[in-house]
C-alpha cells in the first residue's frame, strides 16, 4: 500500500480532502463559484465543443399541433402517419433507424444508370442516355419464414404483385405457409398458451399463432398428387432424351444435352402456378416471372411431402447447384443491387453471399432483433457484411434492431405503396441487365 501514498512535500500532489480544493480561477471558462471543488466544476461542468453546423435537432412528433394541423388542413392533404413517420428521422433510436431505412430503400428504388456519368471505358452499348435512364437497381427481398405465418404475407404479396421486387429468398416455412394460407387460415392465439394441451389438441403454435394440424393435411392433399405429375414429366423428359440417343446413328451429331431437373427455384414456380390463387405470393411470383430462392426447401412441410413421396417413388430429383449459379448470377448481371432482409439466418446469408460475388450490395436494409455478441450472421451488424465484400465499402446500409412485423408495413408505406400508379409507369420499360 506504501505506493499509494502521497508526500506531503509534493507540491502537485492532490489534497487529501477533494472538498478542500481551490475554487478554480475566477476568470475560468467552467465556473468562479468558490464552493464548488474544482475536480468537480472540471469534470461535471467542462468545456463542450461546438457541434458541426447544420447537425440535426432531437425532436420527435408534438401531438399538440396534430388538432390544429387537422382543422388547417382537409383530411386529403393531412396524414398523420407520413407526419409522424418524417419525425422519427429527429426522433432518436431506433426510429431514427427506421427513418435512414426508408431513405436507403426510396433510393435503391429510385436509382438509374443515367445517375451515373458514362466515362471512357465503359460499355460503349451503356452510353446512349436513353439506355442508361431505364437501367435501374435489381432488389432482393429475403425474409424469414414467420413473415408468411404472420400478417406480414399481405405486404409482401403487395409487393410482389406490383413487380417492386425483383429476387426473392425465403425458407421453406415461407413457401408453404403461403399455400396452406390459400386453403386454410391461420388463427390468433396468446404467447403463454400451453404447448402440452396444444399439442393434445392438434394445434401448432408460432408465437401468438395457432394453425390446426388439419391445415397441413390439406395442404399434403394438394401437393401429393402435384408432386406425382412433376416426377412424371421429369421421368418423360429423361426417356425422350434417350429415346433421341439412341437414335443418334453413331460417329453422327455430337450428344445431345440431359435435360434438367428440377430445381428449389422452378419447384416453386410450379407451385404458384398451380396454386393459381391471387392472395399468394407465390402466384404472383409465378405470374410475373419473379425468381424465388430457397435453398433450405427440404426443412419444412414441402420436404416431408418429399420424404413421404420418395418411399412410394423414389428417384425425384432437385438441383441446388442449379439455384445457386441461378441467384448468384443475377446479382453479377446487376449495375446495381439492393438488399432488403427481414430477419437472419438462411435467408440473409444466402442472400448477403450472392452479392458477395459483385464485390457487395449497394443498398442494404436489415431488420431484425439479434445481436452480434454471439459471433452469428443473424446478428452480424452491416459493418461485418463490410468486412466480407458483402456489402460495398462506400454504401450507407441500415440496420434496424425491431420486429419486422412492426417496423417494416411502416416502412412500406412511406416508401413502395406511395404513389404507385406513377412509379408502375416508370417502371415500364426498365430493366437491371443488358447483355
Amino acid at each position: 500500500m506504501s505506493n499509494l501514498n502521497v508526500s506531503k512535500t509534493n507540491e502537485d500532489a492532490a489534497p487529501k480532502n477533494l472538498l478542500e480544493a481551490a475554487p478554480l480561477p475566477s476568470n475560468s471558462t467552467v465556473t468562479s463559484r468558490p464552493e464548488v471543488p474544482s475536480v468537480s466544476a472540471s469534470a461535471v461542468l467542462g468545456e463542450s465543443s461546438s457541434m458541426p453546423k447544420g447537425t440535426p435537432i432531437c425532436r420527435g412528433y408534438d401531438f399538440s399541433q396534430f388538432q390544429q394541423q387537422q382543422q388547417q388542413q382537409s383530411s386529403s392533404s393531412f396524414d398523420a402517419l407520413d407526419a409522424i413517420m418524417k419525425s422519427m428521422c429527429t426522433t432518436g433510436f431506433q426510429a431514427t433507424n427506421v427513418a435512414l431505412a426508408i431513405e436507403r430503400i426510396n433510393e435503391m428504388r429510385a436509382w438509374r444508370l443515367s445517375d451515373q456519368t458514362w466515362k471512357e471505358g465503359d460499355d460503349e452499348d451503356l452510353r446512349p442516355p436513353s439506355i442508361r435512364s431505364k437501367i435501374r437497381t435489381r432488389i432482393f427481398m429475403s425474409y424469414t419464414s414467420n413473415q408468411i405465418s404472420c400478417g406480414q404475407r399481405e405486404v409482401l404479396r403487395f409487393l410482389v404483385q406490383h413487380r417492386m421486387v425483383d429476387v426473392i429468398v425465403t425458407t421453406a416455412g415461407g413457401i408453404e405457409e403461403d399455400l396452406i394460407k390459400t386453403f386454410e387460415p391461420t388463427f390468433m392465439g396468446d404467447f403463454h398458451l400451453k404447448g402440452r394441451e396444444l399439442r393434445k389438441s392438434g394445434i401448432n403454435r408460432i408465437g401468438n399463432l395457432l394453425i390446426p394440424n388439419s391445415n397441413y393435411c390439406r395442404f399434403e392433399d394438394w401437393m401429393a398428387p402435384l408432386l406425382h405429375r412433376m416426377h412424371d414429366e421429369q421421368d418423360q423428359s429423361y426417356k425422350e432424351w434417350m429415346i433421341q440417343q439412341s437414335n443418334q446413328k453413331d460417329g453422327g451429331d455430337s450428344p445431345l444435352t440431359p435435360p434438367k431437373p428440377w430445381t428449389p427455384s422452378k419447384f416453386i414456380h410450379r407451385l404458384g402456378k398451380e396454386i393459381n390463387d391471387e392472395s399468394s405470393v407465390l402466384y404472383w411470383a409465378y405470374k410475373h416471372d419473379i425468381p424465388i430462392f430457397c435453398p433450405a426447401l427440404t426443412d419444412g412441410s414441402v420436404g416431408d411431402m418429399i420424404y413421404f413421396h420418395s418411399y412410394k417413388r423414389p428417384g425425384f430429383l432437385l438441383d441446388i447447384a442449379a439455384d445457386i449459379r441461378g441467384i448468384n448470377d443475377l446479382a453479377v448481371q446487376s449495375h446495381k443491387t439492393g438488399q432488403i432482409i427481414l430477419g437472419g439466418g438462411l435467408v440473409k446469408h444466402h442472400t448477403c453471399n450472392a452479392n458477395l460475388m459483385r464485390n457487395g450490395a449497394d443498398y442494404s436494409v436489415f431488420i431484425n432483433t439479434a445481436q452480434e455478441f454471439d459471433g452469428s450472421d443473424s446478428g452480424a451488424s452491416p459493418d461485418e457484411a463490410v468486412s466480407w465484400g458483402k456489402i460495398r465499402i462506400d454504401a450507407k446500409p441500415v440496420k434496424v434492431c425491431a420486429d419486422a412485423s412492426i417496423v417494416f408495413p411502416l416502412i412500406v408505406s412511406q416508401t413502395f405503396a406511395k404513389n404507385v400508379k406513377e412509379w408502375e409507369k416508370n417502371h415500364v420499360g426498365t430493366t437491371c441487365w443488358i447483355d
